[in-house]
């Protein structure tokens, strides 16, 4: 493994490759090259290039404008200018152009290569920096809601048209379908997301501790308020504060929820004068609000406002042709995050998961192709690993029990496979029978 890859650029060839041959001799990879044009069509096919050396006057171009377009399209790649004639003018030019160093031919080897070394780490860092950059956006982006079905595709292109404005935000869908997920990817493709993006579960809270959570108080505003208390409006000033589980929150707090999305002002527990915050809403719940309304449980007027701009995040029953590409992707993760490399998915395995009613949507998929990653010995992801809801779908329904022999059966089968972790040697042990057998009835009810 080299230390790094490094550009030369010179149109002497034996000064070139003189440099060039010290600087292999220390583990670095050199490419080569012998004018302006050629450096620059390298760096477009080579994203691996840490550091170009780039002698100040070349045929086509100056040294001076290479860097700058260098700078201007490779933001993480290093550039040291080098000439025959330097001058400290010429030098504090080229730093104040982006150049790492500006250093004068004829310098000893030693120097170069200690100059070499930091630029290159210098480069490194960069790119990991710009590599985490971009793992943090995409995590947070539309690109980390899976799937290809129609009604997904379509909910999203709904969520990136309301992106880029202020408008408020409702997401309504069930449990686990990934309504916060939704509210994060819209922030992070508006304006505002070089500023916090503050959630909170409306339903975590009794109602007097949500209102200090979300508006603060002042020292003294009642028992055990020692000291003033920033409230999450505040924490999200100029970003976006993501109301979760908007139905449960009492009736009297929605009012004053209301006045900011109106007002866009507030006032703190125990303050006398009012709090004034730039701060754009999204909410969501799973609830049905216009039947809590005619329950006389939420306010008509907060709902109106919050509802300026609706999403419904449908559930994974209506987009079934997602489950092969979501469970492929859940075993990425989960192969990664507990160590274990899975070598194929049945298509029985799939099958099943497809024909699921799915309550929990895709926070309970996930669970359950983790369930069956620790549970399988060989790598192997099929049916015999999934919980019999899964696998008898239809007397789960209808709160059937399991009570044909059969059934008993396979039951059993079931939770000794899961006692012994899926080794099925070892399930066919305690059952008293022999593996063979033991593959056979698999058969026999169809989990191979």
């Amino acid at each position: 493994m080299t230390r790094g890859k490094i550009l030369v650029t010179d149109d002497e060839d034996q000064l070139r490759k003189a440099l060039s041959r010290i600087i292999e001799l220390e583990g670095y990879e050199v490419m080569q090259a012998e004018n302006a044009t050629k450096t620059l069509k390298i760096l477009e096919k080579d994203n691996e290039i840490s550091l170009v050396i780039c002698d100040v006057k070349l045929p086509d171009l100056s040294g001076i404008e290479v860097l700058k377009r260098i700078k201007s399209k490779h933001v993480a790649v290093e550039v040291i200018l080098f000439t025959a004639y330097g001058t400290i003018q010429d030098g504090v030019f080229a730093m104040k152009q982006g150049a790492f160093d500006y250093i004068t031919k004829g310098d000893g080897d030693e120097q170069i290569l200690v100059t070499i070394e930091k630029a290159v780490e210098k480069a490194n860092m960069r790119k990991r920096i710009l590599e985490l950059e971009i793992k943090l956006e995409t995590r947070y982006s539309f690109d980390r809601i899976i799937g290809e079905s129609k009604i997904i595709q379509d909910t999203i292109e709904l969520a990136k048209k309301v992106a880029p404005t202020d408008s408020t935000v409702l997401v309504e869908g069930e449990t686990g379908t990934g309504k916060e997920l939704f509210a994060q990817s819209i922030h992070n493709a508006s304006l505002r997301k070089n500023k916090p993006f503050i959630a909170v579960n409306c339903s975590a809270f009794p109602n007097e501790l949500l209102e200090s959570e979300i508006f603060g108080h002042k020292r003294g505003a009642f028992t055990g308020a020692n000291f003033d208390k920033r409230g999450l409006f505040e924490e999200a000033n100029e970003g976006t504060l993501f109301l979760d589980e908007i139905g449960e929150m009492h009736p009297e707090l929605q009012s004053k929820l209301l006045r900011v999305l109106e007002e866009q002002t507030f006032t703190k527990i125990g303050d006398t004068k009012s709090t004034r915050v730039n701060v754009r809403i999204i909410a969501a719940t799973n609830r049905d609000l216009l039947a809590e309304i005619r329950n006389e449980r939420f306010r008509t007027d907060l709902y109106y406002r919050l509802s300026a701009f609706k999403i419904q995040v449908p559930a994974l029953r209506d987009r079934s042709e997602d489950i092969k590409v979501l469970t492929e992707r859940f075993v990425a993760f989960y192969s990664y995050k507990i160590n274990k490399k899975i070598r194929s998915i049945s298509p029985g395995f799939i099958e099943k998961l497809e024909a699921f009613h799915w309550p929990g949507n895709t926070r309970e998929l996930k669970n359950i192709v983790e369930r069956a990653m620790i549970l399988t010995e060989d790598g192997n992801l099929t049916q015999e690993l999934l919980p019999l809801e899964v696998l008898f779908p239809e007397k789960e329904a209808k709160g059937k029990a399991y009570g044909t022999l059969h059934e008993m059966e396979l039951m059993h089968i079931q939770k000794m496979l899961a006692f012994t972790r899926g080794n099925k040697t070892k399930a066919a042990e305690k059952l008293g029978i022999g593996v063979p057998t033991l593959y056979r009835k698999l058969e026999q009810y169809g989990l191979k």
